[in-house]
């Protein structure tokens, strides 16, 4: 099984989804615009072979430069965990004849509109929107569609780029905000709790799932840098505040065609009980949300991955243990950490249940907090019970504080 792996050093956890390549039999060919001599060490243990492009986003570059790389060079997949290569890869293979999704039907994981457009022919509840390339355009569809409404990239990733707007006078701003970005979706505005329904796939069917709630919503987390973001999954995701979601989900991945692989989802649970589609991609969800779905079932996710894109089987337990909750800070004040208030105390009371700390260090310089979800570092805590999961969680968001200086 020969397995060329798009970018296999960048974001961090594409080195275990290498790691579970090898693991499951493969032989690994990476691609990717770091220099061969400064990758991870670890990762040069699993790779066979390596290739560094100078544009590794030049799509048309990067296609044409791999598929020479392996001419005559027998590849059985090409894959891509990170959401901005899932179109590469998919080119790369209908190239070179290896089976996976087509080029049409990863389209419609990363277009925005072609994505609505796929679920709502199914019959789903999906937002109004339109996909926008122009100021006027914009204010054609806002006064079409009304506010509250969202304005976000038709092909982005997470929030970033992402706004709600609830006037004429805030659209004004956020035209100007988004003036980089070549097409905008203007959608609208569901009120509810928000979730995440994700899965790895064998033939468009989950051999394993899982749900998460965001804590607050994302886009009040990119909104307010006092927040400290939290994720927390679900241990008893058939219940029945969740079952119409993973119901929804499970006609979301018939309709867009999904083949072998993770995807992630979110989805809206609105006050009255309707849920509502809101986006999917064809790689798993950032943020160590891999991590928290392995705590969650004690399972090796990164590994499982690579048995279902590579042989279609999945070979882990799917009994779910904890509801596990990830908690991101954000330091207060700029430049440098110089204090880490009540992690201690934190530490010492709720040992129990702390899987993992990774806050930044003092002296180390604070991160920019509207680039990263990660932001200063984040603690992991798992509960078998819920109230208490989530009371750990927000102890983490009110009792730590991080703070920086110049």
């Amino acid at each position: 099984m020969n397995v060329v792996f798009l970018n296999p050093s960048y974001p961090p956890e594409m080195v275990e989804f290498t790691r579970g390549l090898t693991e499951v039999g493969a032989t690994v060919l990476g691609v990717g615009d770091s220099p061969a001599e400064s990758l991870d060490p670890r990762l040069k243990g699993y790779l066979s072979h390596y290739l560094q492009v100078p544009r590794l986003l030049d799509e048309d570059d990067l296609v044409e430069r791999v598929t020479r790389w392996l001419a005559g060079k027998p590849i059985d997949r090409v894959e891509s965990t990170w959401e901005p290569l899932v179109v590469a890869a998919a080119r790369l293979r209908e190239n070179l004849g290896c089976p996976g999704m087509s080029v049409d039907t990863v389209n419609g994981f990363r277009d925005k509109e072609i994505m609505k457009a796929r679920v709502a022919a199914a019959g789903l509840r999906v937002p109004r929107s339109a996909g926008c390339k122009s100021a006027e355009h914009v204010r054609k569809a806002a006064a079409q569609i009304g506010y509250p409404l969202i304005v976000k990239p038709i092909a982005g990733a997470g929030s970033a780029d992402t706004y709600r707007v609830d006037s004429p006078q805030r659209l004004e701003e956020v035209i100007g905000l988004t003036g980089h970005v070549a097409e905008v979706s203007v959608e609208e505005f569901i009120e509810g709790e928000e979730f995440t329904f994700d899965c790895i796939c064998v033939d468009g069917q989950p051999v394993f799932a899982n749900v998460a709630q965001y804590i607050p919503k994302p886009l009040q987390q990119r909104t307010h840098e006092w927040i400290s973001p939290i994720i927390i999954t679900v241990r008893d995701m058939y219940g029945d505040k969740y079952r119409a979601g993973v119901e929804l989900g499970l006609g979301v991945l018939k309709a867009m065609g999904m083949g072998d692989g993770f995807t992630h989802m979110e989805w809206f649970l609105k006050p009255d009980g309707e849920v509502v589609f809101g986006e999917i991609g064809c790689r798993p969800g950032g943020a160590r949300l891999v991590d928290q779905m392995n705590l969650t079932c004690d399972v090796d996710l990164f590994r499982e991955w690579a048995r279902a894109v590579c042989w279609k089987s999945f070979e882990a337990p799917t009994d779910r243990k904890y509801n596990v909750a990830i908690i991101f800070k954000r330091a207060q004040g700029e430049g440098h950490i110089t204090a880490r208030h009540g992690l201690a105390e934190y530490m010492s009371k709720y040992h129990a249940a702390i899987c993992a700390e990774e806050l930044l260090p003092v002296g180390a310089r604070r991160r920019n907090w509207k680039n990263t979800l990660v932001s200063d570092g984040y603690i992991l805590v798992r509960h078998p019970d819920w109230d208490a999961a989530l009371g750990l969680a927000k102890a983490a968001a009110t009792d730590i504080t991080l703070t920086a200086s110049r």
